[in-house]
């Protein structure tokens, strides 16, 4: 966290023992322990939250683009399934009106039975 040499923590050590006092001293280490210890816990702890927010931005974004996509195929689907309806509609008219004009035309007129 800090960049703290051993030097450094030696004289800290000398000037905390000389101004806390050889009594007090460990309650003090062992409270300042404890103190650091929650410290880099909630540092932790917001350090997570922190990565979970970014995860779930992420994933937002990447569900907002593969709806984006999904619905862009949808439509290209939809249309081409529209032009080839059309195209079978137009096909099938024609065929389907050539037929019911050359039916009546193709049938041979009855001749009456005769009964008797």
């Amino acid at each position: 966290m800090f960049d703290i040499g051993f030097s450094e923590m030696v004289v800290i050590g000398l000037v905390a023992l000389i101004v806390i006092g050889p009594e007090r001293l460990p309650r003090v280490a062992r409270t300042l322990g404890h103190l650091m210890g929650r410290l880099q816990r909630y540092v932790a702890d917001v350090k997570a939250d922190i990565n979970r927010e970014v995860e779930l931005d992420e994933l937002r974004k990447m569900k907002d683009s593969v709806q984006q996509a999904a619905t862009g195929f949808e439509n290209s689907v939809q249309s081409e399934l529209g032009k080839t309806e059309s195209e079978l509609n137009a096909a099938a008219n024609p065929d389907a009106a050539a037929a019911s004009t050359a039916a009546p035309a193709a049938e041979a007129p009855k001749i009456p039975e005769k009964t008797g």
